[in-house]
């Protein structure tokens, strides 16, 4: 198979020289080890899990990233609903790969089949911190693949940490566990780019890419961006000719082709679950004050609008002072030095903004690149040390750049007491470590002194600034428990209800998190993630469901007839601080029967609009919330966008309201059986937008019937599909109770399989109405997997090639030449 590498077969790598490696060994160590000391330390000092009882389960780590790898903990145990394809538990049945795709994809996360499923917040927390000390250790190999920096490894060991212990890192990463693997990127795509500068291991090159971009994709593409970065640098500085210039970047390019092409099964997925994603919150790029943005540099500060660029005083003085070391030649130091500053200033620009972060300003943190930044900063750092200790002009130059971060910093209230004294703190042991280890002169001890001295002043500074993010985050964002008694008595609730299929347990309406049906089990309408469906959110959104973060946090509902309708036959309802109850109702199977005719649509009110789906008219309407339901019959209120308090009568429960577009919207709740006319709503504040809806339960109780007699006599339900039985006669639509999301195609009678069609938002099969009992069967493979799996061949058949093409012309260069 011709390849990039057919014209030009790159020589082997040369031999590293003898004694290298348990120096560059021992540097990793030191990386890792300071980088674990740092990050516990600091969640002990803040009294977080797993050192004390702050939770750190913060925002979507407790929201998101906990839960789906628990469900991981269930897929991989075989507990789970649902395979790799359809996940059966969270909103009424939603795809898996693209969650796979976007949080789990990390090889790391399978760690968490070793822990015990009730200590899932542990195994979380161990996965950060080895991504972490991970990240470390491959800056470390690359600044020691870059510059050997003979006799100075250990500042590579220290710098290394630096990077790992980077403000992003332990600010904003560390609750954003799959970011972590952007970290340990970057260093990692910049050796691949090293070795097609070498022409070395052409083989392990697209691996590398491949899992960087399967581990986390969104992250990796930044790291794309900065490795290549380094690589026309190195381009620059290394290479004189321009032929071995070009050659190094079609190598690079195929590495990284055949790299990502091996990812698209991922990454097709994604890309198209965003496609269909309910489309959540968009914002306008606005660039930071220039004092918030130098602010971000010291240590023990603490914004989600601002780039977390902490990196430590001793790294920042070598990177600072790298401009002034007349050691290194001047095309080299200032090449360094001026990508840095120019990807620094690229933070502030709309342009460069955008293209940092795939043309689309992100939702939330809008300086989510800023690790690439860290790592170039360290390199700097260690370009100015590796070859020779920056003499004093050096670092008098360093100094003055610090000076101008830290006067410039004076003017943003982002600033903490802690900054400044650790701030000077660490340029007091940065500067004392190098002094010692100017006179070191081959006397260990001394050199350990310096060692501790530099690696002491990180260890301490990203300690503290770790530890005030801790606190900070509690402080200003939505927090989550860890598993804890409650879990288990939810978990256990669900469990002892559980008949799936033949009918959904619902987790309950109180929520742990976002994701309860893949925390403690069940089958919910519960469901948080960046590729919530659109059809999912809208669907909800009709029946009088609630949802948070935009619309991506859609919550359960309930209701007794979106029950019905979703064949919810067990409810947990738990009241804050009390155990966990189960009702029980009947429902009508996964798989219904409609009457045919024209589709109908919703309208504007959810109690016309569950009456469509149900079939039947179950509900009657007040003209105000005054006038109150007759007696006997359950009370539900719709104010989705209010907040307070309502409550029906005056001995009636008071029931929250918590509205407020574009971030919220409440949920359609019941207040209770209404007593008579004379039991009206009582809403604190007042509001006069709500709407309230009388349910008669014998009525919905008859349609309810009429579904079960109608609807499937059997169902069977696999990690990809759901296949029916339905009575003989059956005539119209056939309705499954799960969303019609992108993916579903359905058959009849084993004939042949077409695009599901739709029935208010869920999946529906117009059937034949045959005499027979009808097989209906429909089966999901979410979009872009089939031509994701055909780039996927085909970048393993690229590097499969490669492969056999290096070993034919290696077989060909040791043959003997003929006479």
């Amino acid at each position: 198979m011709p390849t990039l590498e057919a014209v030009q077969l790159p020589p082997a790598a040369p031999a590293a020289p003898a004694g290298t490696g348990h120096p560059r060994a021992r540097a990793s160590a030191l990386a890792a080890l300071i980088t674990v000391v740092a990050v516990c330390a600091a969640d002990a000092v803040a009294r977080s899990f797993p050192f004390g009882r702050h939770t750190r389960s913060v925002n979507d780590l407790g929201n998101q990233f906990v839960p789906f790898h628990a469900h991981l903990w269930d897929l991989l145990h075989g507990r789970a609903h649902g395979g790799a394809l359809v996940n059966w538990q969270s909103g009424y049945g939603t795809s898996l790969l693209p969650d796979i795709g976007t949080y789990l994809g990390s090889p790391f996360a399978l760690l968490v089949g070793v822990f015990p499923r009730d200590r899932i917040d542990l195994a979380v927390y161990v996965i950060t911190v080895l991504k972490m000390a991970v990240a470390a250790v491959a800056m470390t190999v690359l600044l020691l693949t870059l510059r050997p920096g003979a006799g100075r490894r250990w500042v590579a060991g220290v710098l290394g940490a630096a990077y790992a212990l980077c403000g992003w890192s332990v600010i904003e990463a560390t609750y954003n566990t799959m970011w972590l693997d952007g970290l340990i990127a970057f260093p990692m795509l910049c050796l691949v780019g090293e070795w097609a500068r070498t022409r070395a291991r052409p083989l392990v090159g697209p691996v590398v890419v491949a899992l960087a971009w399967t581990a986390n994709f969104y992250t990796a593409y930044m790291a794309t961006i900065g490795a290549a970065l380094v690589l026309l640098l190195r381009l620059f500085l290394e290479e004189t000719e321009v032929r071995a210039r070009v050659w190094a970047l079609a190598r690079a390019a195929w590495t990284s082709a055949l790299g990502i092409g091996l990812s698209a099964p991922i990454l097709f997925t994604v890309f198209l679950g965003t496609k269909h994603a309910y489309p959540g919150w968009s914002k306008e790029f606005t660039p930071v004050p220039w004092s918030d943005f130098l602010a971000r540099w010291l240590p023990a500060t603490y914004s989600f609008s601002s780039p977390a660029l902490f990196l430590g005083t001793g790294a920042l003085l070598l990177a600072g002072a790298l401009a002034f070391n007349r050691a290194v030649p001047g095309r080299e130091r200032y090449a360094w030095t001026g990508l840095a500053l120019l990807v620094a200033l690229s933070f502030q620009w709309k342009p460069t903004h955008l293209a940092w972060h795939a043309f689309q300003t992100p939702n939330g943190s809008p300086y989510r690149q800023t690790f690439v930044l860290s790592g170039l900063l360290v390199i700097a750092a260690w370009v100015c040390v590796a070859d020779g200790l920056p003499d004093r002009r050096a670092l008098l130059g360093g100094g003055g750049v610090l000076a101008v971060i830290a006067g410039g910093a004076a003017f943003s209230e982002l600033v903490s007491p802690w900054s400044y004294p650790m701030f000077f703190g660490g340029l007091a042991a940065a500067l004392g470590a190098l002094l010692v280890a100017g006179r070191a002169r081959g006397r260990r001890a001394v050199a350990l002194t310096a060692v501790l001295l530099l690696a002491g002043a990180q260890t301490a500074q990203a300690a503290v600034t770790a530890a005030y993010g801790d606190r900070e985050r509690l402080h200003r964002l939505d927090s989550y428990p860890a598993w804890g008694g409650a879990h288990d008595a939810r978990e256990a609730a669900v469990a002892g209800a559980d008949g799936w299929p033949a009918y959904r347990t619902d987790p309950g309406r109180r929520q742990l998190t976002g994701n309860d049906p893949l925390l403690v089990g069940g089958e919910g309408a519960s469901y948080y993630s960046s590729l919530t469906p659109d059809v999912l959110t809208k669907t909800m959104t009709a029946l009088g469901g609630g949802w948070t973060s935009r619309g991506r946090s859609v919550q359960s509902l309930d209701n007794p007839v979106t029950d019905a309708v979703f064949a919810v036959g067990a409810r947990v309802r738990a009241e804050k601080g009390g155990r966990p109850e189960v009702t029980r109702s009947p429902v009508p199977p996964l798989v219904t029967v409609r009457g045919g005719g024209r589709s109908p649509q919703y309208g504007g009110s959810p109690f016309r609009n569950q009456e469509l789906l149900l079939g039947a008219r179950v509900y009657t309407l007040p003209r105000t919330v005054a006038e109150g339901c007759a007696a006997g019959q359950e009370a539900f209120l719709w104010a989705p966008e209010y907040t307070g308090w309502a409550r029906l009568g005056t001995t009636g429960k008071w029931v929250e309201f918590r509205g407020g577009a574009p971030k919220r919207r409440a949920a359609l709740a019941p207040l209770g059986v209404s007593t008579g006319p004379s039991s009206g709503v009582v809403l604190r504040p007042a509001y006069k937008k709500a709407q309230l809806g009388c349910l008669d339960r014998g009525a919905l109780t008859a349609a309810v019937e009429r579904l079960r007699t109608t609807g499937a006599s059997e169902v069977h339900v696999s990690d990809s599909g759901v296949r029916a039985v339905l009575p003989a006669g059956a005539a119209g639509t056939a309705v499954f109770a799960m969303p019609r999301i992108a993916g579903w195609r359905c058959a009849v009678d084993g004939g042949p399989s077409k695009p599901a069609g739709s029935y208010l938002g869920l999946v529906a099969v117009e059937l034949p109405g045959s005499g027979s009992p009808t097989a209906v069967s429909c089966d999901f493979r979410p979009p872009g997997l089939k031509a994701g799996s055909a780039a996927g061949s085909a970048g393993l058949v690229g590097l499969v090639g490669t492969g056999a093409l290096l070993a034919v012309r290696k077989r060909r260069a040791g043959a003997p030449k003929r006479a």
